[in-house]
């Protein structure tokens, strides 16, 4: 079953371009195993959120326990925010 994960966080507007190349670069390292798709969305207000859907539990499990932190939310802790995590499965997908 695929899970995604919401990583969410408050980022001042006026920093949206720097959050976004730091995005762009994060992805241009490539992405662990088991990550199928990430997207970086925002309100234009300062809401932002990293949606991540995962292969599986076992893949997001297998990232969470490598030595190196989470990748979403270490970025936004790159720009003073706090960010808070949901982890949910995906019951119905539109793609299948």
């Amino acid at each position: 079953m695929r899970i995604v994960t919401m990583v969410s966080a408050q980022v001042d507007e006026r920093r949206a371009p720097e959050l976004v190349a730091a995005f762009e670069a994060l992805v241009a390292e490539g992405l662990p195993d088991g990550l199928l798709r990430t997207q970086l969305l925002g309100d234009g207000k300062g809401s932002w959120v990293i949606s991540s859907t995962w292969r599986d539990r076992d893949a997001l499990d297998a990232m969470r326990a490598a030595p190196e932190p989470p990748a979403a939310p270490t970025l936004f802790r790159r720009f003073s925010a706090d960010p808070t995590l949901v982890v949910m499965r995906v019951l119905v997908d539109s793609g299948q």
